[in-house]
């Protein structure tokens, strides 16, 4: 996935990117094509020093950004089932019991 900064003066993004921000829109181009455009409440992005077309390439562009790094062994570090209980989730959000 790609980050794209936009700037001030796109008047129209920046009009649908303040209505991404109170809820979730679908976009349809004029061909008909939709997109989804949603606000990230907390996503970490990672810059990768590489914009070629060779997988392991990129793996090893990936390998020195010390930062990704370190983000994938805190990840590696957490125990399966540690997470959140579907069930306590299901609550959070009002869904119905299964």
């Amino acid at each position: 996935m790609k980050t794209i900064w936009v700037s001030a003066q796109s008047k129209a993004v920046n009009e649908l990117l303040k209505l991404a921000r109170r809820s979730d829109l679908i976009l349809e181009s004029s061909d008909g094509t939709q997109f989804h455009l949603s606000r990230l409440k907390s996503a970490q992005a990672f810059t990768i020093a590489y914009d070629g077309d060779e997988f392991e390439e990129e793996i090893k562009a990936a390998r020195k950004n010390k930062k990704l790094m370190k983000f994938l062994d805190e990840r590696g570090k957490h125990k399966a089932g540690a997470g959140i209980p579907l069930k306590k989730v299901r609550e959070e959000l009002r869904l119905p019991k299964k």
